[in-house]
């Protein structure tokens, strides 16, 4: 496969600095590779494409094993490589879901990589339903968060599960004080290392604060919200509970928001992230789960109306926004007795544009349709763009992303067109399927 029609697919000129460097380190060497690079710099593209070169297509076993601290980097890993079309096979593996339905899919499709959460890999390991003798590669994705405690011994024994183990490629976005013995890193390996010696956040990113009069500073956030018009937000928490308490206020208020936190159901989660990322829902109130590995683009605004309680989570967070080479802004919301961490580099300038009156809360652009068909229906993009432009009397500028999955679809319209497709769409059969359309809210 041509990486330059590759990259054309995925609307990209040229590989950064640093992907260039990981390819060459990755199909130019036979040692491990550990590589450390920003959020929003292109890590899971750089371990991807050299894979590609690495991956024998005509093997049907799994060759190599993407492995990531949670769910949704597994699932987003897995529609990397699917987007980008060059032929290898995979499937995500992960917790909130049944294995057994899992082990058909690996059963039909015959994956080449697996991505997956350590606890889940380790079990499919365990039931054979992945054969461990022809994985050669092992990817671990942001190793630091996969490394702390609670998945040391996961992690430990995924690896001793694996006798034909050649290579590891380690990723990550902050600098690991040691890699564990246990990951058996060659000494002829590779650190490939573009995290900025100083720079916490790039420089694209300006930081602000914002003063709350109040220690409960719902207020405050309203007027910032609203002040950015329908600019796509994040408003970071650090707990589940304060994300329920402020999504409930936001909405109140008038807001169209996305809730996000470990406690929500994996499909939930699913919904939530998907109607933020594709323009219907202006907010995201989330706790520091949002943080790692969700690569929602042309995000803002970051909002910290919690503090964050550690260097490294606030690197992760502000990682959110400026992705590749946007500009963002970094909000903190400071009651009386609060004041900026210390750990935070850089100048914080007061936020003064807030206007003293405003109107109503901003209208998301798009809306989510859920169609209860997908690939294992043989339904394509195409024919999902054709019954709404046919059945729903949408023009192809009304349509937005469109995520077909095995069993379902996702669909994002114009906000001001939805009850038009709902109407017009009820009862109709797609490729002669009758089948379920309705509203994701």
């Amino acid at each position: 496969m041509d990486i330059q029609k590759i990259l054309t697919k995925l609307r990209i000129v040229e590989l950064n600095e640093m992907q260039q460097h990981a390819a060459e380190a990755i199909t130019g060497t036979d040692g491990d590779v550990v590589l450390l690079s920003p959020t929003g710099s292109g890590k899971t593209l750089a371990y991807l494409l050299p894979m590609m070169q690495l991956i024998d297509v005509s093997v049907d076993d799994v060759q190599a094993l993407v492995v990531t601290p949670g769910r949704e980097l597994a699932l987003q890993s897995h529609q990397v490589l699917h987007s980008m079309g060059c032929g290898i096979r995979s499937s995500a593996c992960y917790g909130g879901r049944a294995a057994m339905d899992e082990h058909r899919v690996i059963n039909d499709v015959r994956p080449q990589i697996v991505f997956g959460t350590p606890g889940r890999l380790n079990d499919h390991l365990d039931k054979e339903n992945i054969s461990r003798y022809n994985i050669r590669y092992l990817i671990i994705d942001e190793f630091d968060k996969c490394l702390e405690m609670g998945f040391q011994t996961e992690m430990q024994r995924l690896i001793k599960n694996l006798p034909g183990l050649q290579r590891r490629i380690l990723l990550s976005a902050t600098n690991a004080e040691q890699i564990p013995q246990f990951v058996n890193m060659s000494k002829k390996g590779t650190l490939i290392d573009f995290l900025p010696e100083e720079e916490q956040a790039p420089e694209r990113i300006t930081l602000y604060e914002v003063h709350s009069p109040h220690k409960d500073k719902l207020e405050t956030l309203r007027q910032l919200l609203l002040s950015f018009g329908d600019d796509s937000s994040i408003v970071f928490l650090n707990y589940r509970e304060s994300v329920e308490r402020v999504n409930s206020y936001l909405v109140e208020q008038g807001f169209t928001t996305s809730c996000f936190h470990g406690g929500l159901e994996q499909c939930q989660r699913e919904d939530q992230l998907y109607r933020f990322s594709n323009g219907s829902a202006t907010v995201l109130v989330a706790t520091d789960l949002a943080s790692r590995g969700l690569d929602i683009p042309n995000i803002q605004n970051i909002i910290h109306y919690h503090l964050p309680e550690s260097e490294q989570g606030y690197i992760h967070r502000v990682g959110r926004t400026a992705r590749w080479d946007a500009t963002g802004r970094t909000f903190f919301i400071l009651s009386n007795q609060e004041h900026i961490p210390d750990f935070v580099e850089g100048d914080v300038v007061p936020y003064t544009t807030i206007p003293s009156q405003f109107t109503e809360a901003p209208l998301p652009r798009m809306r989510t349709l859920y169609i209860g068909k997908g690939k294992k229906d043989k339904l394509s993009k195409g024919d999902i763009v054709g019954f709404l432009c046919k059945k729903g009397e949408l023009t192809a500028d009304e349509i937005g992303r469109i995520d077909v999955k095995d069993r379902y679809t996702y669909a994002a319209v114009k906000r001001e067109k939805m009850q038009q497709v709902l109407r017009l769409t009820r009862g109709e059969k797609i490729k002669g399927i009758k089948t379920i359309i309705e509203e994701v809210h």
